[in-house]
């Protein structure tokens, strides 16, 4: 059987690819860690790690194992998370949603479910682009609003909710505003306007010319003031000023809002929650 230790120690080294900082990451020393993963070689009875002067690479074994590995500790880790919760004086749910997004949906939602016979409260948490899924999935979420294409739904159970068109929001003022539509193409060669860059998901950024951006104040902030454009669902125009202006993006992909929780779910009130949502 593999312990859970072991694959806490693997994801480590199979992330750095050095055994000194895994170790420090670990806050362990590195004759231990080395002596665990050739524990754990032995005990699968393949090679997880090629190892020569220049360095450490994984093999495809390690590869299929650090993805298999990342998946079980989160899976372990949201056990632990909820059976917590579960247990507290006041038990609630706690729903994750991307700030600044499927906000009219999610305020008819609360109301709505807040008047069900037995409703518990609800722990709204906003997040950053991608971010709710990975709270559902590593426990710190019972339920999540997420975004088809643009999050994926996969080891879930889900229902869609609303879909629509997507919209390219810009400053008022630019000559594009007064554009009955645009294309994909046309957006991808504005240079006075370049699209912004979200967080990668290991903290950095991708490279090009637009601002690195955090959430969606912040981009409609630096929309309003020209620095860059976006493309967004077509609900946002409830949320913009006088400052930006909107043009339909035929070409670009619709987007579907889903409610989503992990399939072993037993929580009543995420049931009643999800009810709730598809009834809206």
């Amino acid at each position: 059987m593999v312990e859970t230790r072991e694959l806490r120690y693997f994801v480590a080294v199979a992330e750095e690819l050095h055994f000194g900082r895994a170790a420090r990451r670990l806050a362990m020393a590195q004759p231990p860690l080395s002596r665990a993963i050739q524990q754990l070689e032995r005990r699968l009875g393949v090679v997880l790690l090629h190892r020569n002067s220049r360095g450490i690479a994984l093999t495809e074994a390690g590869a299929v194992l650090l993805r298999e590995a990342r998946a079980a500790l989160d899976a372990v880790d949201a056990a632990e998370r909820r059976t917590r919760r579960a247990a507290a004086d006041r038990p609630g749910v706690v729903l994750a949603t991307k700030a600044g997004a499927s906000s009219e949906l999610l305020s008819k939602l609360l109301d709505a479910y807040a008047a069900e016979p037995g409703a518990v409260p609800v722990e709204v948490t906003l997040c950053g682009p991608g971010e709710q899924e990975r709270l559902l999935r590593d426990g710190r979420a019972d339920v999540a609003l997420l975004h088809r294409p643009f999050d994926s739904t996969v080891g879930f159970d889900s229902e869609d909710l609303h879909t629509e068109q997507q919209v390219l929001v810009l400053p008022a003022g630019h000559p594009l505003a007064t554009r009955t539509h645009i294309s994909s193409a046309e957006i991808a060669e504005l240079t006075d306007l370049p699209l912004p860059r979200w967080p990668l998901p290991d903290g950095g950024y991708p490279d090009g010319p637009g601002p690195q951006v955090r959430d969606h104040t912040q981009l409609t902030q630096l929309i309003a003031l020209g620095r860059t454009c976006a493309v967004m669902p077509e609900s946002v125009r409830t949320h913009l000023g006088d400052q930006h202006a909107v043009v339909p993006v035929p070409d670009a992909p619709a987007v579907t809002t889903v409610i989503a929780w992990p399939p072993h779910s037993r929580s009543h009130a995420v049931a009643d929650l999800v009810r709730t949502a598809t009834r809206l």
